[in-house]
């Protein structure tokens, strides 16, 4: 089953169970497909689509971020709900540990030694995690492997 089979199943899902919160995600997640194929002028694959849920997964973790900052925990946690079942359209996750093994072998394979050579390991790691582990988590873990 393709991403967007799944995603028009879960749609069917919601409506019929009258769950608000997963209706309003995937509502969300298929508004901004259509207007990146409707921009693009093409039709978006299961990467795409990925693609598209994983930036919106990004904004969720950076709201989260902002409203715990002010203090304003009620919208924090509907941010987390929402994330929760944006995730739940991703393949599973890398652990931290995982990241690490990826990160430790590309070190190997292009002779990495400082933080000089953080953007080819990126180059080299990113490709290998895109979709499965978050950038900011990748990024900082490089950090902490070069320095």
């Amino acid at each position: 089953m393709t991403l967007r089979e799944r995603l028009d199943d879960e749609l069917k899902k919601a409506m019929k169970a009258r769950e608000q919160l997963s209706l309003s995600v995937i509502r969300n997640i298929r508004s901004v497909v259509k207007n990146r194929e409707i921009d693009q002028k093409i039709i978006l694959d299961d990467a795409g689509i990925a693609e598209v849920i994983t930036s919106l997964v990004k904004q969720r973790r950076d709201s989260i971020r902002m409203f715990r900052d002010a203090g304003r925990e009620e919208l924090a946690e509907k941010e987390e709900n929402e994330l929760a079942l944006l995730l739940a359209f991703l393949p599973r996750q890398l652990t931290p540990e995982e990241i690490e093994e990826i990160i430790s072998q590309a070190v190997t394979s292009i002779g990495a030694v400082g933080l000089k050579d953080m953007g080819a390991l990126m180059k080299a790691v990113m490709p290998q995690v895109a979709g499965i582990a978050d950038g900011a988590l990748v990024s900082r873990i490089v950090k902490e492997k070069l320095s």
